[in-house]
C-alpha cells in the first residue's frame, strides 16, 4: 500500500507540472472551517473505494495542527462507522486555504481550499495534479443549483468534473 501511494504521489507531482496552479480561495477562517463536513461527492481513488457516509471532521489542536479524522462506514450506510486519524496542519499561514496532511508517515499530501461558500456550508478542497477533489457540505445533501455552480468553476480550475461521484449518505 505505501508503495502505491508514493508512485501516486510522484505521478500526480509530475502531472501538475503541466498546467497552472490551481488557486486557493483568498483566505480561510481557520476556527470557522473547523468542525464536520460530510463529502458529498469526490474523484474517488483506491483508498476511498466501497466508502459510504464519509465525513471529515477538523478540529484546532493545542499545538497549532488540525486533528483531522476521516468517518466512514464500508459499503453500506448500515455497516459500522470506522475511523481514521491523521493531522494537518496549514502550509500557507495568508490565506490558511493551504494545508499539509498526514495519515500515515512519511506520506503528506497537499490539501487546497479552491472554493469555499460564504457561510461555510460546503467547500472544495482541491489536489495539485486535479487527479483528487472533494465537495464537502455541512449537511449532507446540496441542492442542484448549488452544485452545478460548483462543478463550473471547477471546470474553469482545470478540473475533469464528469470523474466526481456522489458519495452516499445518511439523510440528515
Amino acid at each position: 500500500m505505501k508503495t502505491r501511494l508514493l508512485l501516486a504521489f510522484m505521478i500526480s507531482l509530475l502531472a501538475s507540472c503541466a498546467r497552472p496552479p490551481l488557486k486557493t480561495v483568498p483566505k480561510l477562517d481557520l476556527p470557522r472551517f473547523m468542525g464536520d463536513w460530510y463529502v458529498f461527492a469526490h474523484i474517488p481513488y483506491s483508498l476511498e473505494k466501497g466508502k459510504v457516509g464519509t465525513l471529515d471532521r477538523y478540529a484546532l489542536r493545542p499545538d497549532g495542527r488540525i486533528q483531522n479524522s476521516y468517518l466512514f462506514r464500508r459499503g453500506s450506510l448500515d455497516a459500522p462507522l470506522e475511523e481514521w486519524k491523521g493531522v494537518a496542519w496549514v502550509h500557507d499561514k495568508q490565506s490558511n486555504a493551504e494545508w499539509r496532511v498526514q495519515f500515515m508517515w512519511p506520506f503528506r499530501v497537499p490539501f487546497l481550499v479552491i472554493d469555499l461558500d460564504d457561510d461555510y456550508q460546503w467547500a472544495v478542497i482541491g489536489y495539485p495534479s486535479r487527479k483528487l477533489a472533494w465537495v464537502l457540505s455541512r449537511k449532507t445533501s446540496l441542492d442542484e443549483k448549488t452544485y452545478q455552480g460548483i462543478l463550473q468553476r471547477m471546470q474553469q480550475q482545470g478540473y475533469d468534473t464528469a470523474k466526481l461521484a456522489k458519495v452516499p449518505q445518511l439523510k440528515d
